[in-house]
């Protein structure tokens, strides 16, 4: 089994706007105006890629919300998420 891509999603205070952020790369991946616009309706899956990946979800002011695999038949399983 392949390494998963990890990603980041978080507010960049300079721009004010939400970033998701190759890991690896250290680069923008994509930029949304909201955090509801980054992770509804499959963006966040089609924005890190066929090849899908691991995105850590921020909170505005700091720490994790949460963290979801993609494409979810990737999700570890012994994950208890």
């Amino acid at each position: 089994m392949s390494k998963l891509s990890t990603f980041t999603l978080s507010f960049d205070r300079k721009k004010e706007n939400w970033k998701l952020e190759n890991d690896a790369r250290d680069r923008v991946v994509r930029r949304f105006d909201t955090k509801a616009e980054a992770t509804e309706g499959g963006v966040l899956g089609k924005s890190v890629g066929k090849e899908g990946g691991s995105v850590r979800i921020e909170k505005k002011v700091g720490g994790y919300q949460e963290e979801r695999t993609y494409p979810r038949s990737k999700d570890p399983r012994k994950s208890k998420g």
